[in-house]
């Protein structure tokens, strides 16, 4: 009896892990969006849409742009799933300059939206938000670079954009009601670590690119909340200079 009962399991372990490889990139594809819209649904209409006073232009060529990433990611996790893989490496060359302009039009938005918020709201310890910004699209410009270099090698590439996008979700757990700011980061840690268990569930290990990314991740991460919530005199003074040079 109980060998009849492991040939069942078996059989239902495997098409459970099956489906799993399949599905992943698109369900984690989708569960980002989720936490984009979650988040981003409690502070949309009061800083963006019916803004007082009406926040610079660039912040909404951000969210376009960012908002944009998220639908390229979900088309792109759908494309590989119904095998239309020559669509896909196409549609990826638009990804690139996407993300290229990303990370121009983040830095950009970050430099302009910290002095707005000093000029206005007169939010003196802003400049060393920098800290977080940086980390955050910088996070985002290298695995992504990373995962263009490495295009032809599947298993890398696919992690690679899935843990940039995960970086990307710090500003959206950041709104969500019950998580501090200073737990943002271990939700995005969080998000990744999905990926460690779904490899460990379908591969029975972990790829290496998840050993080499989340680990300094976490140090990067560390840094940055360091540096924002202590506030060194040389950082505030680092900060301060690169917000008058882009006045």
């Amino acid at each position: 009896m109980g060998s009849t009962t492991r040939t069942i399991e078996i059989p239902r372990i495997a098409k459970l892990r099956g489906m799993v490889a399949r599905y992943f990139y698109l369900f984690m594809s989708l569960l980002i969006a989720a936490i984009v819209v979650y988040g981003f649904s409690h502070t949309v209409n009061h800083f963006l849409i019916h803004a007082v006073p009406v926040r610079p232009w660039i912040l909404y060529l951000h969210a376009t742009a960012f908002s944009g990433w998220i639908i390229f990611f979900i088309v792109q996790s759908a494309l590989v799933r119904v095998h239309k893989v020559n669509v896909h490496r196409t549609l990826g060359w638009f990804g690139a300059a996407l993300a290229t302009a990303m990370v121009v039009i983040g830095l950009a938005t970050a430099f302009t939206m910290d002095r707005f918020n000093i000029l206005h709201f007169h939010e003196t310890g802003q400049s060393p938000f920098l800290a977080i910004q940086l980390q955050d699209m910088g996070s985002f410009a290298i695995l992504f670079a990373l995962a263009v270099l490495w295009r032809k090698k599947p298993e890398w590439h696919r992690r690679l954009v899935l843990m940039a996008s995960c970086t990307l979700m710090s500003a959206a757990f950041a709104r969500f009601p019950a998580v501090p700011l200073h737990w943002t980061y271990h939700c995005v840690e969080a998000l990744i670590f999905l990926g460690v268990l779904r490899d460990l569930f379908v591969n029975r290990r972990i790829h290496a690119a998840y050993l080499y990314v989340l680990p300094t991740l976490i140090i990067t991460h560390a840094i940055a909340l360091h540096l924002y919530f202590a506030a060194p005199t040389r950082w505030v003074r680092i900060t301060d200079a690169i917000l008058r040079l882009h006045s």
